[in-house]
């Protein structure tokens, strides 16, 4: 599975399942590793690499979850954004796979029930 594909799934539970009052989203933050021109605009305009995948709030509380695939590995750089927003107050972490992807979203309470 790829991390597209994880990120689709993961998203066909929030529109299922996605706790009420809760916002969730992907933040379409790519593109800071392009050349050139359109890099520096990226950068210009607060595009920040590393951003996690996934973004909720409820209740006041923000949280980030970096989607990885079973064997895939976090960058520098969103291993390091991670750090910066959990000391900024923030719940963030990184999940492997779809199983603990929804563990941890359930446990936020941002999902209802349990993934079957």
């Amino acid at each position: 599975m790829t991390e597209a594909q994880l990120q689709r799934l993961i998203f066909e539970h929030v529109r299922a399942r996605g706790a009420p009052r809760t916002f969730l989203f992907h933040p379409m933050n790519g593109g800071i590793h392009q050349i050139g021109r359109r890099a520096g605009i990226n950068s210009a305009m607060g595009v920040v690499s590393g951003v996690p995948d996934l973004i909720g709030v409820r209740e006041g509380r923000f949280f980030a979850l970096e989607l990885k695939t079973e064997n895939g590995r976090l960058s520098d750089a969103q291993q390091d954004l991670l750090i910066r927003l959990r000391e900024a107050g923030a719940t963030a972490t990184h999940a492997h796979g779809l199983d603990q992807a929804l563990q941890i979203l359930e446990r936020w309470k941002l999902l209802r029930g349990r993934a079957q």
